[in-house]
């Protein structure tokens, strides 16, 4: 059955990480001299208590678990750090009820950058950097930033990344996974690094740059400005923003792979990259034209907006330097169907991902030749790799699943009185962990304050669910896993 102490003890360790994370926004508080510092300080307090009640609850624990146990603990664990990060919210009172809370907290871990705050340029300083670095901590998986910190703390770490990575292709480029996810760190730290140097040297402060560095390199969303990006009215920014969310959106191995290891045919001969730069360039392109026909945009703006906005929903940044919602209804069905794609598996970004659209096209491929050729054996192949039946299967399920959350999600919001399209893309958003949504009750450079209460409830496991490929989630509940084999 489910080891409950290893997992309680794992936990504990995770509350003392996420303490330590609420103790750097206490310092910003302290330094900028605002009203956030105390709610700082009791949030960690509250944080650090509980993780010391988990670990007492876990002592004497062995250190290994089982599948079970790992897909317990990854779902336990983003639950349990998004109740703890709605803490800094409600004692500070700049967000006044639970939902509201539990909904930013949840959608900052998931990296959707759905938010129900409505100016957030009056919230002070701590506050805001920890609604970015809530983001930048769930951009590659709570549980799997403890494996390539504290190695020791979890067991089975094999187990646990199968059950907290995204994509059906778990590629490792080592054979010690505590050393593979040490890389993947780097390389995300590094891409938050030079993202943010290279905001600060296009003219943001020190402050800006980082979070908006965070926020970009975990394609989460948040900003510290209502208007996003566009509050800079800067070319050089936009684009700089377009580089590192596109390269947030690649597979973090084959990065290293054509960075790190100088193996650049690597990046350009993935199919999944192949796919992920077509998609880009071709609703870029689609978009531009509209834009320029219909809009009368000049060429280079044109160019920008669109292929900002293409990589913002591809990536599931949701960050804007437009509002979207201001442009043809057609240009939405293609940011909805990118939305929906998003960008590779191994990246910080969500949606269906490119390697199963890549998985899908051939299936379908194959299925016209079988038509013709009745008795040929067609395999499908990805990079050279025989993919097995049983993930072809898992690959059916999955969209499936996804297909059919977003339309019970969407049914029940037009039930409350949505509007259909809002209805829709706020599901896909959220199974997405986009952010955004398209429609005319609630626009993509809009809060999501006045959705209703229930909703945000019925949403909050949505993302939670997205961000862990619903899988991972719905497993917990099915009898199967409760029973003793």
């Amino acid at each position: 059955m489910v080891n409950f102490r290893i997992i309680s003890k794992i936990i504990g360790s995770l509350l003392f990480i996420e303490a330590l994370f609420m103790s750097l926004c206490a310092l910003i508080a302290f330094s900028y001299h605002e009203d956030d510092l105390m709610a700082f300080l009791v949030s960690l307090l509250i944080t650090f208590g509980s993780g010391f009640f988990f670990m007492y609850l876990g002592r004497e624990s062995d250190n290994s678990l089982n599948r079970r146990d790992a897909y317990l603990l990854v779902t336990a664990a983003w639950v349990v750090f998004s109740f703890f990060g709605m803490l800094p919210f409600l004692t500070h009172g700049c967000i006044t009820n639970v939902t509201d809370a539990f909904f930013e907290s949840t959608s900052g871990f998931t990296t959707t950058g759905a938010s129900i705050i409505d100016d957030v340029e009056i919230l002070p300083h701590g506050i805001l950097f920890w609604r970015s670095l809530t983001q930048w901590i769930g951009g590659l998986g709570i549980v799997f930033f403890t494996i390539a910190i504290l190695p020791s703390l979890v067991g089975g770490s094999v187990k646990v990344f199968a059950a907290e990575a995204t994509g059906p292709i778990k590629a490792k480029m080592h054979p010690r996974l505590t050393t593979t996810a040490k890389w993947i760190w780097s390389i995300y730290l590094i891409l938050t690094l030079g993202c943010g140097l290279a905001y600060w040297a296009a003219g943001m402060n020190w402050f800006e740059a980082l979070n908006y560095s965070m926020t970009t390199t975990a394609t989460g969303g948040f900003a510290i400005h209502n208007e996003s990006t566009e509050y800079f009215h800067s070319p050089t920014i936009d684009y700089i923003s377009i580089a590192f969310q596109f390269l947030s959106g690649i597979n973090f191995t084959l990065l290293y792979i054509s960075i790190v290891k100088m193996k650049l045919k690597a990046l350009f001969t993935n199919s999944e990259f192949k796919l992920y730069l077509s998609v880009v360039v071709g609703a870029t392109l689609w978009i531009m034209y509209l834009l320029l026909t219909r809009m009368n945009y000049d060429l280079e703006h044109a160019f920008r907006a669109a292929l900002f906005q293409v990589v913002s929903f591809i990536t599931t940044t949701g960050m804007f330097n437009e509002d979207a919602g201001m442009w043809p209804h057609i240009t939405w069905v293609i940011l909805g169907v990118v939305m929906y794609l998003g960008a590779c598996a191994g990246s910080t970004s969500g949606g269906f991902k490119c390697i199963r659209g890549v998985m899908l096209l051939k299936v379908i491929r194959n299925n016209f030749r079988q038509i013709l050729h009745p008795n040929a054996v067609l395999p499908v192949k990805i990079n050279g790799m025989n993919i097995p039946q049983s993930k072809l299967v898992a690959l059916f399920a999955f969209f499936t699943l996804t297909i059919l959350m977003t339309l019970v999600t969407a049914t029940i919001m037009i039930v409350a009185g949505i509007d259909n399209t809002n209805a829709i893309t706020i599901a896909l958003s959220c199974v997405s962990n986009v952010g955004p949504t398209l429609g005319t009750q609630i626009g993509p450079v809009m809060s999501w304050s006045i959705l209703p209460e229930y909703i945000k409830w019925i949403l909050c496991p949505l993302m939670l669910m997205g961000r862990l490929e619903i899988m991972t989630v719905l497993v917990l509940f099915t009898r199967t896993f409760w029973k003793e084999n």
